[in-house]
């Protein structure tokens, strides 16, 4: 049996789990595990104590952000459930996760995660509530008959990231909604 974390060291785990994020978004997987030490305040030996490798952090990371993903994808089937439009839905899905790939590198290493081929159960859950979104569009006619779940993965999967300024990444994403609604419900 697995004992839970005690107060400090969810916290330290909490610091560190950021101060990745904020140095890989901003210099990539290449940041030393004694730079994020350094930027969370802990100790490097408190680093490896919570991540023995580079990859669990990352790997940590990374399941921050599927899972963020998953969040929003969830508030978007909750929403059209509740009589909300599949089309307005999908728009702020793919409008809300275009925004955190703006910010953060990992999040779109996780985004690609969700069409890649061994997926996690929070990944899966991902992409099975994204296609319940896809059937609410086709449902509605918001959406092209022949947009599938894997098109809608593969748009969140090359979203554009910190690479391009924000009013490209905001034309790429209008220019990819109109590519997969219907003519009469495309986007400026």
């Amino acid at each position: 049996m697995t004992r839970p974390l005690r107060a400090d060291a969810v916290r330290n785990r909490s610091r560190i789990v950021r101060a990745a994020r904020k140095l890989i978004a901003g210099v990539g997987a290449e940041v030393g595990m004694d730079e994020i030490a350094h930027e969370a305040g802990v100790a490097v030996g408190t680093v490896y104590r919570h991540f023995p490798a580079k990859a669990d952090l990352i790997a940590a990371i990374v399941q921050d952000r599927v899972e963020e993903i998953s969040s929003i994808l969830e508030g978007g089937r909750a929403a059209i459930a509740a009589g909300g439009s599949a089309r307005d839905e999908l728009v702020a899905v793919v409008t809300a996760v275009a925004e955190r790939v703006g910010e953060d590198r990992a999040l779109k290493a996780a985004a690609g995660g969700i069409v890649a081929g061994s997926l996690s159960d929070v990944e899966h859950r991902a992409l099975t509530v994204l296609a319940d979104i896809v059937a609410a569009g086709h449902r509605e006619g918001s959406l092209r008959p022949d947009v599938t779940v894997d098109d809608v993965a593969l748009i969140l999967t090359l979203l554009p990231g910190d690479d391009i300024a924000e009013p490209g990444r905001r034309r790429w994403l209008v220019l990819t909604l109109r590519g997969i609604l219907r003519e009469d419900d495309r986007p400026g």
